[in-house]
């Protein structure tokens, strides 16, 4: 019969009982080894931990002339040259408040009747309504002559011109403000009246830094502070038709993405130095707000417009260039060897004229004015929208199969100048 597997030999038994008592053993010293291991490790840790030496009291700190000169170094830094230009410009921007009186009448179908106006008298007859609107504007000399836009002031009764320091002054139109050019001179009387630098425009340079300042908020907050907005000069040269433009005429026109609002008008475009380079004038939009495309009149055509209007009481746009001229045909292309028959020739060159003084000849031929190309007469005659004496205007023309450049400074017509004497 085949002995089962839990039953072990009688020679076995003694074997395994000593298996057990050895592993038994042999566990016990292994745990008494590890306590000892144990107790002398954070012994020597605490020996360790005590013969450290005591850390060093701590040391009070104060500000010395090194901490004080950095501290100097980052406010110099923030003081940028967008800060710098703001500085120079800032408290000559002004807020121009204008209340223009508007008549309204009452209408009605039964106006006529009678009946009707003896139980309604006011039916037919006009009223007045008092509208008040804002812009901005800059003092641009220290006896307080005050550039702004046309039509910030157009139809006022009455201006008052806010300065930022709190001052606040009744403001008189001077001259005739030029609806063409969109150019108003406001005259206040005060006096140590901070003035804004004016620049140059027709050293621009696309991608440099453009700084918009003006009133946005109008009667929303009593603060006469203004509020700058910060871009680049996108585009330069930008011209708009008198039908596009709402019957004013804006010629070589500034484009900026610095925001300019509504409030704005008539606030200086500033460059980096500090230098107004134009007048904050529309913006181009969509949706009624800014969307990164606002223009400005350059800065030498406001002041040339400012000039006239103190000096003659209006801008005279009644020039003469003293040259005639049609467009260019097949025939006169073939005959002059031209490639196309794109341009304006002179057909005429008045004596004495700012043409002949500007050294342009009859049979010249007009392939560009102000660096835009022209492909006739039509575009030759549009170039010269808006343009007032003393302005000087480059010609670019082909004489004897060679271009030249050629510029005249317009002068007064002589019509006009005999009529005023």
């Amino acid at each position: 019969m085949e002995t089962p597997y839990s039953v072990l030999d009688p020679d076995e038994r003694p074997r395994r009982g000593r298996f057990w008592i050895g592993l038994a053993v042999g566990g016990l010293v292994a745990v008494a080894v590890m306590i000892a291991v144990g107790h002398f490790s954070r012994r020597a840790l605490s020996m360790d931990v005590d013969s450290l030496p005591a850390p060093p009291p701590p040391v009070a700190v104060r500000t010395t002339a090194t901490d004080t000169s950095q501290s100097s170094g980052i406010d110099v830094s923030r003081r940028n040259a967008i800060v710098r230009a703001v500085d120079r410009v800032a408290l000559a921007v002004v807020t121009i408040s204008v209340t223009q009186v508007q008549r309204e009448r009452v209408t009605s179908p039964f106006a006529d009747d009678p009946l009707w106006r003896f139980f309604f008298p006011d039916i037919g007859q006009e009223f007045e309504r008092r509208v008040r609107s804002m812009g901005s504007g800059f003092i641009v000399s220290p006896d307080g002559l005050v550039l702004t836009n046309e039509h910030v002031i157009r139809g006022a009764s009455e201006i008052v011109v806010s300065l930022p320091d709190g001052r606040t002054f009744n403001g008189k139109v001077s001259g005739e403000p030029d609806a063409q050019s969109d150019i108003a001179v406001v005259k206040i009387s005060g006096s140590d009246l901070p003035v804004a630098p004016l620049g140059r425009s027709d050293d621009l340079m696309i991608g440099e830094w453009a700084i918009a300042l003006g009133n946005p908020f109008g009667f929303l907050i009593r603060d006469s502070h203004p509020t700058v907005t910060v871009g680049v000069i996108s585009a330069l040269n930008r011209n708009f038709d008198v039908t596009s433009a709402g019957g004013g005429s804006y010629r070589d026109m500034i484009q900026t993405d610095a925001s300019i609002n509504p409030g704005n008008s008539g606030g200086p475009l500033v460059n980096s130095e500090g230098y107004v380079v134009g007048i904050n004038t529309f913006i181009f939009t969509q949706g009624g707000g800014s969307e990164g495309i606002g223009f400005a009149i350059p800065i030498e055509k406001a002041r040339q417009s400012m000039q006239d209007v103190l000096r003659f009481g209006q801008v005279r746009h009644n020039f003469w260039t003293g040259i005639h001229i049609q467009d260019v045909n097949r025939w006169i292309a073939e005959s002059l060897g031209l490639p196309d028959d794109r341009g304006a020739i002179i057909t005429e060159v008045e004596p004495n004229s700012p043409g002949a003084k500007g050294g342009l000849r009859r049979g010249d031929v007009i392939l560009a004015v102000n660096g835009n190309a022209v492909t006739g007469d039509k575009d030759v005659r549009r170039e010269f929208v808006g343009a007032v004496v003393g302005q000087r205007i480059e010609f670019t023309i082909v004489r004897e199969g060679r271009r030249r450049q050629m510029t005249i400074t317009l002068e007064e017509d002589p019509a006009s100048r005999r009529t005023r004497e």
